[in-house]
């Protein structure tokens, strides 16, 4: 049986990126950032997808 890696909160995933917590729901409302689920009134993040987000290349200026 897989087990399954616990979803994130906003605490998690602002220590892990080094960002703060307002920064993350700026994202979210600006639809950029990490992928995020709203869990009830929560913000929840699954831990591959923010770490495969965050290993993503920058868009470099043309």
């Amino acid at each position: 049986m897989t087990s399954i890696e616990p979803l994130w909160g906003v605490k998690e995933v602002s220590e892990f990126l080094g960002v703060p917590i307002k920064m993350l729901y700026q994202w979210k409302w600006q639809r950029i950032g990490p992928p995020v689920k709203k869990v009830g009134k929560y913000l929840r993040y699954v831990p591959a997808k923010v770490r495969a987000w965050a290993e993503q290349p920058d868009e470099q200026a043309a």
